[in-house]
């Protein structure tokens, strides 16, 4: 029987404790496909999932990562549609085809084993053809999965963005950078914000961002939204940093607008929680939990960006192995990274 490289969490401290196995390499069942790896993208996820802080289920032993790109090398007897060859994503939930996620429990590299391994078998309706006519590596297509579904799920999912509206992004990972470059493609009006000149110069150049905020030199950073939309609000915010952000995110949200919770970056004390439900009650905006997204809104999301000829966003890519797979996790603690981190196999 062949074998395959695994790497696996034996505890969850730190992620430096990653170990590496060798086991047998999975038979493809009826229903599902053989996909070799070819890249992983990495997410805040993974670091939380390592260091027992991710506050949703997880399997002894876990496989980590989510998010993989690859080739297909085998497909089940009862597989149509898909042939070996085919370059393919992996649905961050392979469970959830469409509509909401309905639980935590079967999503990949964290209640069951995920993808940093050089084989993978998925079930055939989980997975999505990455367009033939594509220039985009492997790790850009493995960093649409989880962010990139994630700010479809944002900008789509309850109220669909509208050309001139206003998107407001916080901070410059992965999710923002993303969501930005589809905002950007939809025709929105977008402002990020960041502790860093240096980023949001970066960005500005580099992604055409139209407005930057550095809430350090201006931490009232709701009003400065609000000042650049004339006093009206911005339409949606990617909230990244949870209960620490959450008030500034309603004071700067407008009237009917959508905040969409992604992220628990800053976290308010107790005696500083806002009262959410008023301040969303006075401005009639929905607080929306994002659960990443359905196979479905992974499906529309890879038709837009293969359409639009979309660049995602790449911050580094290391090689797949124990040792590179730490390095890539500290890289990404570090904070300096703007976009993906992926590991390439």
């Amino acid at each position: 029987m062949s074998s395959h490289t695994v790497l696996r969490h034996t505890t969850r401290d730190s992620w430096k404790n990653i170990q590496t196995f060798v086991e047998p390499r999975p038979i493809v069942g009826k229903h599902e496909v053989l996909i070799k790896v070819r890249s992983v993208s990495l997410n805040y996820r993974d670091v939380a999932i390592a260091t027992s802080q991710y506050p949703f289920p997880v399997k002894d032993n876990v496989v980590p990562g989510s998010d993989a790109a690859g080739d297909i090398v085998e497909v089940g007897e009862g597989v149509t549609g898909f042939a070996k060859g085919d370059k393919v994503v992996a649905a961050f939930d392979p469970a959830t085809l469409y509509g909401p996620m309905k639980t935590w429990q079967t999503g990949l590299g964290g209640p069951t084993d995920g993808v940093l391994r050089e084989y993978i078998t998925i079930p055939a309706q989980s997975v999505v053809k990455i367009p033939e006519s594509s220039t985009l590596s492997y790790a850009q297509w493995a960093s649409v999965i989880c962010t990139g579904v994630t700010a479809w799920n944002a900008l789509y999912g309850n109220v669909a963005l509208k050309p001139g509206q206003t998107v407001l992004f916080q901070g410059t990972g992965g999710v923002s950078i993303t969501g930005l470059v589809l905002a950007k493609a939809a025709g929105a009006t977008t402002i990020i914000t960041s502790s860093s000149d240096e980023k949001l110069a970066y960005v500005k150049e580099k992604y055409g961002v139209d407005h930057v905020i550095n809430y350090k030199k201006a931490p009232d950073w709701a009003a400065e939204a609000q000042k650049i939309t004339g006093g009206q609000g911005v339409d949606f915010i990617l909230e990244n940093g949870g209960s620490g952000t959450m008030k500034q995110s309603l004071e700067a949200i407008a009237y009917g607008g959508i905040i969409s919770c992604i992220g628990f970056l800053s976290l308010a004390s107790q005696d500083e929680m806002p009262d959410v439900a008023l301040l969303a009650l006075g401005k009639g905006a929905v607080v929306r939990g994002i659960m990443v997204g359905s196979k479905e809104m992974l499906e529309n999301t890879v038709r837009f960006i293969g359409k639009q000829n979309l660049q995602i966003p790449v911050e580094k890519v290391f090689k797949f192995g124990r040792d590179d797979v730490i390095k890539a996790l500290d890289f990404m603690t570090g904070g300096q990274h703007i976009g993906k981190i992926c590991i390439d196999f």
